[in-house]
């Protein structure tokens, strides 16, 4: 155990230093040691919560995991993560570890034991000593796509999130997976990826999708993507992004299409819908998910054009919270009392918002012509 908890300390200072680090982790449930890859994001805060991804067949897949997931932290909203890799590919490690039995398709012998080193070894020393949020993902790719499967048979799945790359499925996986789904009653994030190489297990992949599309449930958040150039090597590099797309879809800003078939279609108030956005996020995630200044203005937008009023006051109280120093919160509320008829609140509203900081479309000048037209209406 000493050994162990010194291996602990030098993963954690060494870790939050480096981006990307491999180590050897001594593993009592497996009894021996194995080689792990972690990575963190450059900008680690102790304070914030982090999604943790767990990537079986890390030789192929957790660098391509990595520099996806740093892709779309930066371009498409997605969490920054916490990303550790299992290396399985010296010697028959990788066939060890996802050993079952021919009978019950379950895991057997060493699979057992790899089954409890990452449920009851990996993970709760990264919960322990980082700040990991509610929300996992695992990631396998042939046999080790089919093992983290297994995780969905707990009577509390451990993972919220399955990107499952062409499973070589165990016997019965194809009726026992979309059976196991049915029943589950928490929020799951299920991703199956197919190649176009056709093999013996592509009918009972193709038959676990149909079944799995049958399921009509709210907490079931299920994606099928199949790519007819992928072969069985190259089908995880098509699939991973389209994965995290879908899986972390709502983490995007407020896009033009969403704007105009979502916003502007939805017969509730405008604000309601940036609300509902930021409360499902953390919700589903555990994540409490800053809001985006392009969503902040497609709902001023959008209370504008359907002429919501009422909407720019809870926006603007939104505004003050997340942009303190700027103009934004009280520049809304100001226009809130303008549509109010109260232009003596508005007037002192607008002033406020002279006072601070410039931000996007909103300047001084604007807020100085509100000020100069209330003056003038008003006699004030």
């Amino acid at each position: 155990m000493q050994r162990l908890l010194v291996l602990f300390t030098f993963l954690i200072c060494y870790g939050v230093n480096a981006q990307i680090t491999k180590e050897i982790f001594e593993s009592f449930k497996l009894q021996e040691r194995r080689d792990v890859s972690y990575y963190f994001p450059e900008e680690y805060n102790k304070d914030k919560k982090h999604p943790l991804i767990v990537v079986l067949d890390a030789d192929y897949l957790f660098e391509q995991v990595v520099a996806t997931a740093k892709y779309y932290s930066k371009f498409h909203g997605m969490p920054e993560s916490i990303i550790v890799g299992i290396h399985q590919s010296k010697e028959s490690i990788r066939l060890d570890d996802c050993a079952y039995d021919s009978q019950t398709g379950l895991p057997a012998e060493k699979g057992n034991k790899f089954f409890e080193f990452l449920g009851m070894e990996i993970i709760p020393y990264l919960d322990l000593n980082y700040n990991t949020a509610p929300f996992k993902m695992i990631v396998g790719y042939d046999i080790t796509g089919n093992f983290e499967n297994y995780w969905l048979f707990k009577e509390h799945p451990l993972f919220d999130a399955y990107i499952n790359i062409s499973p070589t499925l165990a016997p019965d996986m194809e009726t026992n997976i979309p059976m196991r789904l049915e029943a589950l009653d928490q929020q799951i994030f299920y991703q199956l990826i197919l190649e176009g190489e056709k093999s013996k297990n592509t009918a009972r992949i193709l038959a676990m999708d149909k079944a799995i599309k049958a399921i009509d449930k709210e907490t079931l958040h299920y994606y099928f993507d199949e790519y007819p150039s992928a072969d069985h090597l190259s089908v995880p590099t098509y699939g991973i992004g389209k994965a995290f797309d879908n899986i972390f879809g709502m983490f995007k800003p407020i896009s033009p299409k969403e704007y105009k078939t979502q916003i502007l279609t939805s017969e509730e108030p405008v604000f309601n819908y940036l609300e509902n956005k930021y409360n499902s996020i953390e919700n589903l995630f555990g994540i409490k998910k800053p809001v985006d200044l392009n969503d902040i203005m497609a709902i001023y937008a959008g209370s504008r054009k359907k002429e919501d009023f009422e909407s720019l006051k809870p926006l603007s109280d939104l505004c003050k919270a997340e942009f303190p120093d700027t103009m934004l919160g009280f520049y809304f509320e100001g226009e809130y009392y303008e549509q109010l008829g109260e232009p003596k609140k508005a007037l002192r509203t607008f002033e406020k918002a002279f006072g601070m900081e410039e931000i996007d479309f909103l300047t001084k000048e604007m807020a100085l012509e509100k000020i100069d037209a209330l003056k003038a209406d008003f006699g004030y």
